[in-house]
């Protein structure tokens, strides 16, 4: 836990899941610098109107807004659980955030919204053009952004959706993003969500259809470690309950339940970006037999119920490196799966899991492997 200290007050906060070898802060100074900059402009910054803030991380910028009611709105189940907790360690009444995500229909009028840059371009192109129907002649936008974060890209598409934009000098390497909302602007229809067809070499799933929402990851088309793993599938038939753990836009799902037309079909990811591309690959492949499941991994799965999991873990948390995702993926993996279940696992070889595998499970083969990613297998004894 850290302290945050600005002068809307003195904030303890903490990611979520809560971790005490967590060395990562719940906030950067682009949320300090934003925080420090309505302060100070309270005069020109009204907000007392509807207050919309997208792509806050970890909670902080809602738990320091908290007094003014506003909405945080984001794709990330994990955010919202860590502002919840951020929010009650602040004391904060129930409801002082109205908590959406990004599938959910934004407030109808917006006077200010307040964007912390996201990753992904494309999520942020994406949300722009949701919002910018909800704001008015009047309405403030501000993003912040670290400046390694904040590319000639960012501004042209807040200039292009929102209307005229400029950005702040740098104050310890982050920015800030000033744009005014211009009603003309011709900004043309939202390019989210795209679909492809899956070339040869997909195992299962080639020439199926894949459908991503903005911010999914490898929306433009199927990535190298992905295609490895579905071609290094483990037999499906025989198995009753299979995950996809982390599913993104549901392809590796898709697999197995194309290769094992009897096998429950689970999908679990924290991204409703995710979750919403994974349930739109399977209509658009007319693929019924699937459960959707948004939360932490595997939480809320019973123990010993599940036979086959498949995992591509990501091993990056916003823009920080970190194998803390792929260590509690794995942990929850060895309790769900019931005795003589496995877990298949794709990554870089050079990530190391096949160590954090023998640790959990006491035994990890490797399936196979090229100069990039390996594929390892672990089964619960």
């Amino acid at each position: 836990m850290n302290r945050l200290t600005i002068p809307q007050g003195e904030f303890d906060l903490t990611r979520f899941p809560e971790d005490p070898r967590d060395q990562f802060r719940a906030w950067n100074a682009a949320d300090e610098y934003l925080l420090r900059h309505l302060h100070e402009n309270v005069a020109s910054v009204d907000l007392t109107g509807t207050v919309v803030v997208l792509g806050d991380r970890w909670g902080a910028l809602a738990t320091a807004l908290a007094a003014h009611r506003p909405a945080q709105i984001t794709d990330s189940y994990l955010t919202q659980q860590a502002t919840l907790a951020n929010l009650a360690r602040s004391g904060a009444p129930a409801g002082a955030v109205r908590l959406l995500s990004t599938r959910d229909t934004p407030p109808e009028r917006i006077d200010v919204l307040l964007v912390h840059v996201p990753k992904s371009l494309a999520l942020l192109e994406d949300q722009l053009h949701r919002l910018a129907p909800r704001l008015h002649p009047g309405s403030t936008v501000i993003g912040t952004g670290m400046v390694t974060e904040i590319h000639t890209s960012t501004l042209n598409l807040f200039d292009q959706i929102i209307g005229p934009t400029r950005t702040s000098l740098a104050v310890k390497k982050a920015r800030l993003i000033f744009a005014v909302p211009a009603a003309d602007r011709p900004r043309g229809a939202d390019p989210w969500p795209k679909s492809h067809t899956l070339p040869d070499g997909a195992g299962p799933a080639s020439g199926h259809t894949v459908v991503n929402h903005a911010g999914v990851f490898s929306a433009e088309r199927l990535d190298i470690g992905t295609r490895f793993l579905l071609n290094n599938l483990p037999p499906i038939r025989g198995r009753k309950r299979v995950v996809d753990l982390g599913c993104g836009n549901g392809v590796v799902g898709l697999a197995a339940a194309l290769a094992g037309p009897d096998a429950e079909i689970l999908l679990v990811d924290e991204s409703y970006q995710a979750l919403a591309s994974a349930e739109a690959t399977f209509r658009a492949n007319a693929q019924t037999r699937a459960e959707f499941h948004l939360g932490d991994g595997l939480t809320g799965i019973p123990p010993a119920s599940v036979d086959l999991i498949l995992n591509n873990p990501p091993f990056h948390s916003h823009r920080a490196t970190s194998d803390a995702t792929a260590w509690r993926m794995f942990t929850a993996s060895r309790t769900a799966l019931r005795p003589g279940g496995e877990l298949r696992v794709v990554g870089n070889r050079h990530l190391g899991y096949h160590v954090k595998l023998r640790r959990l499970f006491g035994n990890c083969d490797v399936v196979a492997a090229n100069p990039k990613f390996v594929i390892l297998r672990a089964v619960k004894t």
